[in-house]
């Protein structure tokens, strides 16, 4: 935290995705329109989950819960890229710093085993139906989503507190258009390979456990689905599984790629932190709406009885 002559670092500059104005315009629109469709996308799944009695099933509950995770994923990092995009000055405090990195961190740790545990519920529930409402009450339900954040929470604190102490003596310019692990770590004044060892087996410990789960989870479920001999209830059990497949795949991909690795920087480092900052939270309400009929059903049930309310509300 202290420079060579011991006056304390108190802020970075965020270099940003371009320092070309027009290209930062740019950015600014495909930013903005991304956003506000992850807000508006994420918002339908959890209005609609709510207010549809179908949907209250555990399979849904973890859906709502995964969609607020994207809206306060995509939160942590774009509004602030929003600013910096149309503002000269694009310095952060220390303390900020910090903090984006913290909760950017909790958010994406809390879905890892989100992803997770949906894997395990649509296990239970391909794998051994009969017991899967005694298995998957609500109480579980909340139970296992709460230590989800708090495993996260965990984790997080984790990765802040390390970052915290490093020696920062300059120069202060980040190369990113947030605060994260590696483009803080580069800027290390000293030898940090024990904290980066202590980083990357935090974030290798959670990547590998939540591994283990998904394959050990998907091997039980394709072994009971090829058991199935209705080619329609094989169909239906692959729809489901295919859509949490592809979100788990667009989710831990770059995360694999940034965060199992030493501290260091590669060209395609900021486009692969624009796809799962900002292109992910949009994508996974949409794979699930395209891919499952029960969710397209529900969202058109929710759009008639606002209709009706609306023309209700103008007689």
């Amino acid at each position: 935290m202290a420079d060579k002559n011991g006056t304390k670092v108190t802020e970075f500059t965020l270099l940003g995705l371009s320092q070309t104005p027009e290209l930062q315009i740019v950015f600014f629109v495909v930013f903005l329109t991304l956003y506000l469709l992850t807000i508006s996308g994420n918002l339908l799944i959890m209005v609609t989950v709510h207010v549809d009695p179908r949907l209250h099933s555990p399979m849904y509950f973890f859906l709502s819960n995964l969609s607020f995770l994207d809206l306060c994923y995509a939160t942590v990092t774009v509004p602030r890229s929003l600013v910096d995009f149309l503002s000269r000055s694009k310095t952060i405090s220390f303390n900020e710093c910090i903090t984006q990195l913290f909760f950017l961190h909790f958010f994406a740790g809390t879905e890892c085993f989100l992803l997770t545990l949906m894997a395990y519920d649509r296990y239970v529930a391909i794998c051994n139906p009969l017991r899967y409402t005694t298995v998957m009450n609500r109480r579980v339900c909340f139970q296992l989503v709460a230590s989800t954040w708090l495993a996260s929470f965990a984790h997080s604190f984790t990765q802040a507190l390390l970052t915290f102490q490093l020696p920062f003596c300059g120069p202060s310019k980040i190369n990113h258009f947030f605060c994260d692990v590696h483009p803080l770590s580069v800027l290390a004044c000293s030898s940090v390979f024990i904290i980066e060892v202590v980083m990357i087996a935090n974030s290798g410990m959670i990547s590998v456990s939540c591994f283990v789960i998904l394959l050990a989870s998907y091997t039980g479920i394709l072994s009971t689905i090829l058991k199935i001999r209705s080619a329609d209830g094989r169909r239906k059990a692959f729809s489901t599984c295919a859509s949490h497949l592809t979100v788990v795949t667009l989710f831990f991909a770059p995360c694999v790629f940034m965060y199992m690795r030493p501290s260091m920087t590669f060209p395609a480092d900021k486009v692969v932190s624009v796809f799962y900052t900002v292109v992910t939270p949009l994508l996974n309400p949409i794979i699930y709406t395209l891919r499952n009929e029960e969710v397209k059903t529900a969202i058109k049930r929710l759009r008639g009885r606002t209709s009706n309310s609306q023309g209700a509300q103008k007689m």
